[in-house]
């Protein structure tokens, strides 16, 4: 065997599909340098016994698209590495048994279709013409997807393992990594069992199920658990001669594919068994798990009504065997945060194998190009949270993950384990008022507040329980003043002599502004794409307050962080502190009766901040809002939060004070056009295009981004706009709806959500020529919005649907 070199520019750790792939994809983009490690033998982890299923359609346009491109790949890899892989294009079905599903497939098809996906809603004659045998007297229709396609993962596996070899790069086997080289907060190397140090520019870290363990040594945050997994495997069918679609039925947890002659029955059961809660064994090889049957025997005896031909085959293999699992079932990719240069690609949950083209080639670009190739904030580890590392929250959490994969994918779904992680400090007063708790970024926010009904969700794509209950706080806000727990957005403080400066460096907008003025800008990148949206409050001449959203909390952190060398100054997690915030035209007559210092409350002017006592305790009123009313976000001591909440009920009650949730927030901000970093905007896009260009000063001098943003200054090739639609019978609108002008396609949602206050059906869109899109090329269009295959005629506007004028706001 030859030696091991001592040094590579990239070291990946883990050889399984996923691995390989990222090898195989950095060979093709030139970076040649490259050492694959393997404690054992390729595809010894989990690769080995994956069903080897190729889907394309996800839940989102990128994901869409980076499965799409997996299956394009192992279409031609064979041909081009001399190796079999066992891939076939043997199209998929997917069925429904009730409306909702069928309604579920719809959209997810009609996404698809818009940007080539080949996709068609099918009846059960066609699935009888696939599938006979099958029983369809309950199945109300179903989708097909010709493009998909089913391959053998070892086989595919060492494809890509020869591909990335050819390419220049190495592989070895049996060859454990102990650790990584870490200096600086920047990764080194890798340093193996006997100590040896192998240098690095960059690691990948692509170990499965053993990630999560790894990266902890270093404090590097991997949320993941492994699940037992099952699937059966029938002995020859008679009638199993010719090649069939995989077959899908997510309402009964099973798929089935035909495997050589023989059925291979596996299920996502919507409770999960976690496995390896004391760690992964270290010798763990191609591996299986005991047997379980009876855990998987209710799904079993659903097949066999639903395939009567199974109960006459012998049964050639019953497996379990481990996967892993995130606990928002979304996989783990990117640059982590803590340590420079170290990329992660694990946490598949059990997608792995149709996942691994498009992710190994997106991470090679990353690496070379040191930025992302599209947006990825789906799967970026930088969404992670420490909590959810922890092995009790992950032993819970995995029970519910893995069945929902399989589950429905209901607009709002929350989870239901793993909950009450993160409070707020006025949580119990908030329950009693009824509220209906949703989680986000671990903590548990009021998402609406049951008015003498079930305190439950009962989902569904159409008119949701909770919708007059929205209504009620939306109408609240806007005749009166309502008041929202805004207790999970983070608050950083930024203090020092470079304090301004350095937050010039970082912000698209002027800082250098008055104390107690509020500002709202954006960080940005290098290509002036979004990676932060945020407001900075300068509290004095060199201290100010940064307030973020609650699910980029770790992302702005390190941002911060990574572009803090070089500036004379801290950065303080404010984590003593909470926000109430109080909205409606009202509610400068509530905090007036309430203050020490009405008359000053009285001037206090939009987007300026001071500092009132309420029964002697100090709050800082930011004078801003997020709901297009006039509004204060109230800061203060979450010690202290209890008094001036109850402060605030009492004298609520005299000028009608409701309390509000998040979905009525969404809705009002939707109707002012308000971006929503992670839906609406992200590192892709640029302010310009989000229609966010009031808040980028290019003359106050040098700023990430700034050169970018100074030749994409004027028309843009895509633009966000604010749409309506027009119809009585308007469908409810959740995100990647396709967008047609005069016919053809030219983009998709990016958020939704029915405005109470127009009452019409919203959403924000991002719409593309390029040729340009400005006001007289939206003024020439005639707009449609496809949900679920139909089509309805849309308002397509710049302006805000509400208050366009902002009159509102400015009282």
């Amino acid at each position: 065997m030859a030696a091991l070199p001592d040094s590579a520019q990239v070291v990946i750790v883990g050889g399984g599909i996923v691995g390989c792939s990222i090898a195989y994809h950095l060979t093709q983009i030139g970076i040649r340098d490259v050492l694959l490690l393997e404690r054992k033998q390729l595809t010894s982890g989990t690769t080995w016994h994956a069903a080897g299923l190729v889907g394309q359609l996800r839940a989102t346009q990128n994901m869409t698209r980076l499965a799409q491109y997996t299956t394009e790949l192992f279409a031609d890899l064979s041909a081009e590495t001399g190796l079999e892989t066992g891939f076939r294009k043997t199209g998929s079905m997917t069925l429904a048994m009730n409306s909702e599903r069928l309604e579920e497939l719809a959209r997810q098809a009609t996404m698809a279709k818009a940007f080539g996906v080949e996709s068609e809603l099918i009846g059960t004659d066609f699935i009888h013409e696939q599938w006979p045998g099958l029983k369809t007297t309950d199945v109300l229709g179903g989708v097909y997807l010709p493009g998909d396609g089913q391959t053998n993962p070892v086989d595919t596996t060492l494809a890509l393992a020869k591909g990335a070899r050819s390419g220049g790069a190495v592989i070895k086997e049996q060859c454990n990594v102990a650790r990584l080289a870490v200096r600086d907060d920047k990764v080194k190397g890798v340093y193996l069992d006997d100590g040896a140090l192998i240098e690095a520019e960059t690691v990948v870290l692509a170990g499965g199920m053993w990630s999560r363990e790894f990266a902890g040594q270093h404090n590097v945050c991997l949320p993941l658990h492994a699940a037992e997994h099952f699937y059966l495997v029938t002995e020859p069918l008679d009638n199993f001669t010719t090649m069939r679609p995989t077959l899908r039925l997510p309402d009964e947890q099973v798929y089935y594919k035909f495997d050589a002659g023989k059925l291979l029955l596996g299920c996502f059961e919507l409770k999960a068994k976690p496995w390896g809660m004391d760690g992964i064994p270290r010798d763990f090889a191609f591996g299986t798990l005991p047997e379980d049957f009876p855990h998987f025997e209710p799904l079993f005896e659903m097949a066999l009504e639903r395939f009567p031909e199974l109960g006459d085959a012998g049964v050639s293999l019953f497996f379990n065997g481990p996967e892993s699992f995130t606990p928002d079932d979304r996989y783990l990719l990117g640059e982590t945060p803590e340590i420079k240069n170290l990329f992660v690609a694990c946490g598949f949950n059990s997608i792995g194998i149709q996942s691994s083209g498009g992710a190994g080639k997106v991470l090679a670009e990353w690496i070379k190009h040191g930025k992302a190739s599209m947006d990825l904030w789906d799967v970026d580890v930088r969404r992670t949270f420490p909590y959810q590392a922890d092995k009790s929250f992950l032993f819970e959490r995995t029970k519910e993950t893995l069945g929902l994969l399989y589950a429905m994918h209901w607009p709002h779904r929350q989870f239901e384990t793993a909950r009450n992680v993160r409070l707020s400090p006025l949580h119990q007063k908030l329950l009693d008022q009824g509220a209906v708790m949703g989680e986000a970024a671990g903590w548990e926010r009021p998402n609406w507040y049951a008015r003498g009904d079930a305190r439950v969700y009962e989902y569904t794509y159409g008119k949701p329980n909770w919708f007059d209950a929205c209504q009620a706080e939306c109408d609240g806000l806007a005749g009166s003043v309502a008041l929202f727990d805004q207790n999970s957005y983070p608050i950083f403080r930024v203090e020092g002599p470079d304090a301004l400066a350095f937050l010039q460096y970082l912000s698209g907008n002027n800082i250098d502004v008055n104390i107690n003025q509020v500002v709202y800008s954006q960080w940005l990148n290098d290509d002036g794409g979004i990676e932060s949206d945020i407001t900075i409050t300068r509290l004095d001449e060199n201290l100010f307050m940064v307030v973020s959203a609650g699910a980029s909390e770790r992302r702005d952190w390190f941002w911060m962080k990574r572009h803090l060398q070089g500036f004379d100054c801290t950065i303080l997690h404010d984590t003593d502190s909470t926000i109430i915030g109080v909205m409606g035209p009202r509610s400068r007559e509530l905090l007036c009766g309430l203050c020490d210092t009405p008359g000053e409350l009285v001037e206090l002017a939009y987007y300026h901040s001071d500092t009132h006592v309420i029964s002697t305790i100090p709050v800082r009123f930011n004078r801003l809002s997020y709901v297009g009313e006039l509004g204060y976000e109230l800061c203060v001591s979450k010690a202290e939060a209890v008094t001036v909440y109850e402060k605030l009920i009492s004298a609520g009650e005299g000028v009608g004070l409701v309390h509000a949730g998040f979905h009525a927030m969404n809705s009002c901000r939707i109707e002012k056009g308000y971006r929503h970093w992670g839906h609406d905007i992200h590192d892709h896009i640029n302010p310009y295009q989000a229609g966010l260009g009031f808040s980028v000063d290019l003359d106050k001098g040098d700023f990430i981004g700034r050169d970018t943003l100074v030749a994409a200054k004027g028309r843009q090739s895509r633009r966000l706009v604010n749409l309506a639609i027009e119809a009585d019978d308007a469908p409810f609108m959740i995100h990647d709806e396709p967008i047609y002008r005069n016919g053809s396609f030219v983009g998709l949602t990016t958020s939704a959500a029915w405005g109470h206050r127009v009452g019409k059906s919203l959403a924000v869109a991002d719409v593309q020529d390029p040729a340009g899109v400005d006001a007289a090329w939206v003024r020439a269009g005639e707009f449609e919005v496809e949900v679920a295959g139909q089509r309805y005629p849309v308002k397509v506007q710049f302006k805000p649907l509400y208050d366009p004028a902002g009159s509102h706001l400015k009282v």
